[in-house]
């Protein structure tokens, strides 16, 4: 029996010897350790007192979240956004924590909660509940969403008498993108100074659109027409300028507020279409009230969360079996793009 026990006591301590050796024990580190090197022991050692440091500040970060500083996004780039408060700007980077559990990414217009790291660092704690988004997916699809701009008012859909010419079946698509986000949509008929007779349906069509409840309106920044309406329409709202490349958005920006930093592009002679001025959504904020949110042009729009059973809730024509041929070839397209 005494000798087992001795047996068992010389197997514990030269288990106990080889765990002080290799680092096995909880009191491993020690000054007499032979395969830790000075730094290695120091960046252990102050890695502990890190993660201490972050454990003990985790309560209070939860505690102090909404005394921290409230501002909103007004560009988006790869790395990092602008945030505005109090008349200034802030670069802010997104903390990781933040982007993994979020739900979707940040986009402009989002209300956030900041905070100021350091002298160079601003980090974006909290991403705050959106009014309205508006939202396409990634193709026709929808299996990734794309939220573009949250927390606007309504939706200036600008398109053009032509170069490029105007497709209602986009539009359309719009309309449903911009009611079912919760904003008001609004088509702008631009470039009426090339209204010719050639083309007398465009103008019927928006006149059609008037007739089903959507706010029109016909402008030409090349002989300043409809600008003032404009103004009225855009005066206190935050609105959020869409349509096809080379319609002219960025344009009517610079018409309505001259001195803003947009880059204006012109329509490609070859193939009659826009080249992409716009490459993120960009805030801007208006002289005579509210904003103007200018977005990429897009040539397709994927619809999310809209289902095929649900989409005659945004054609109230087709619903009153009152639709003219276009409009209803509009909304069987857009119905089998949604599948079953």
């Amino acid at each position: 029996m005494g000798t087992k026990r001795t047996k068992s006591r010389a197997r514990t301590q030269n288990e106990l010897a080889q765990g002080y050796r290799y680092g096995d024990s909880d009191d491993a580190v020690d000054d007499t350790d032979e395969h830790l090197t000075t730094r290695g022991k120091q960046a252990q050692k102050d890695k502990t007192k890190s993660t201490a440091a972050m454990r003990a500040a985790e309560p209070a970060d939860i505690a102090d979240m909404e005394s921290l500083p409230m501002g909103q996004v007004t560009q988006v780039h790869s790395l990092f956004c602008d945030v505005e408060h109090g008349g200034r700007t802030f670069r802010c980077v997104i903390r990781k924590t933040l982007a993994k559990v979020s739900q979707t990414q940040l986009v402009v217009g989002d209300m956030v909660r900041f905070r100021e790291a350091g002298t160079t660092e601003t980090v974006i704690e909290q991403i705050l509940p959106r009014r309205t988004v508006l939202t396409r997916s990634d193709s026709f699809k929808q299996l990734v969403q794309h939220p573009i701009v949250a927390n606007a008012d309504q939706m200036l859909i600008v398109v053009s008498v032509k170069s490029p010419a105007v497709k209602w079946g986009l539009v359309d698509r719009m309309l449903v993108a911009a009611r079912s986000g919760g904003l008001e949509p609004i088509i702008c008929l631009n470039k009426i100074d090339l209204l010719e007779e050639t083309v007398p349906d465009v103008s019927a069509a928006l006149d059609y659109y008037a007739t089903l409840g959507t706010r029109t309106l016909r402008t030409s920044a090349e002989r300043a027409d409809g600008l003032d309406a404009l103004r009225e329409i855009l005066k206190d709202k935050v609105t959020v300028l869409a349509g096809p490349s080379g319609a002219g958005k960025s344009r009517l920006i610079g018409s309505i507020q001259p001195g803003l930093d947009i880059r204006v592009g012109q329509v490609s002679e070859f193939t009659a279409k826009g080249r992409h001025t716009t490459t993120s959504a960009r805030h801007y904020p208006l002289s005579f009230g509210g904003a103007m949110i200018d977005t990429p042009g897009v040539k397709v729009f994927g619809l999310w969360g809209v289902k095929r059973e649900n989409l005659i809730d945004f054609f109230p024509d087709i619903s009153a079996d009152s639709a003219s041929p276009w409009r209803a070839e509009s909304y069987q397209r857009i119905a089998d793009s949604l599948g079953q």
